[in-house]
């Protein structure tokens, strides 16, 4: 044999080498498993407490806030079919306006009312469009924002919005989900207006009788 030949090993060092990488390999994929099921875990949980959250509504919801939020001009003008992502009554709340067919214009929170996760506009889908939520495939009516399909709770809490006769388009207020616009409106901006329940009554709730004494 020459002598640059390598010389094999020894039976009992090949053995002990052999028996070296098989514990590494196996102590490697007990690591592997043990941080793929704590990511699981993990994953898993956040979703949990993000639903319960949600369901419970410790986090914030369209239409929460008591007072009248300010109005915001959101577009010089929709066109019908046309939608639009926009924010209010807070940079941090996500609504869309949507446009039907028939000229009607609606507003909602762009949020699901599931997990939270953001809600689009379908124009082809169904005989008027609808509001999908990719998450968790929840649908939602586009003329009245209540639940149609999927795993959400509760419908989507109404944007008030109002057009003037420039063609602009402003949002003016929330509603919260089951709540009805002229309710959220209500609300917000005090019972006394003309097509509020509480229009023309007095003290204690009664309406106010005109004296007609001659």
């Amino acid at each position: 044999m020459s002598v640059t030949d390598p010389q094999p090993p020894a039976p009992d060092a090949r053995d002990a080498a052999q028996e070296a990488l098989h514990d590494r390999i196996a102590a490697d994929s007990l690591t592997t498993r043990r941080d793929y099921l704590r990511i699981v875990a993990t994953v898993s949980g956040g979703l949990a407490v993000g639903g319960v959250a949600v369901a419970s509504g410790i986090l914030h919801r369209h239409g929460d806030s008591e007072g009248a939020p300010e109005p915001k001009r959101i577009a010089d003008r929709i066109e019908r079919g046309e939608s639009l992502a926009f924010r209010y009554p807070g940079d941090e709340d996500r609504a869309i306006a949507v446009r039907m067919e028939d000229g009607t214009l609606t507003g909602y929170s762009a949020v699901c009312t599931h997990l939270a996760c953001a809600v689009l506009w379908r124009k082809d889908r169904g005989s008027e469009g609808e509001l999908y939520c990719p998450c968790h495939e929840g649908i939602f009516d586009a003329r009245t924002g209540e639940v149609t399909a999927g795993p959400p709770p509760r419908g989507l809490p109404k944007v008030l919005l109002i057009e003037q006769v420039d063609g602009s388009v402003w949002a003016i207020g929330t509603a919260r989900s089951g709540e009805s616009a002229v309710e959220g409106f209500c609300r917000q901006n005090g019972d006394d207006r003309p097509f509020c329940p509480g229009f023309g009554s007095g003290p204690g709730g009664k309406t106010a009788e005109r004296s007609e004494r001659t």
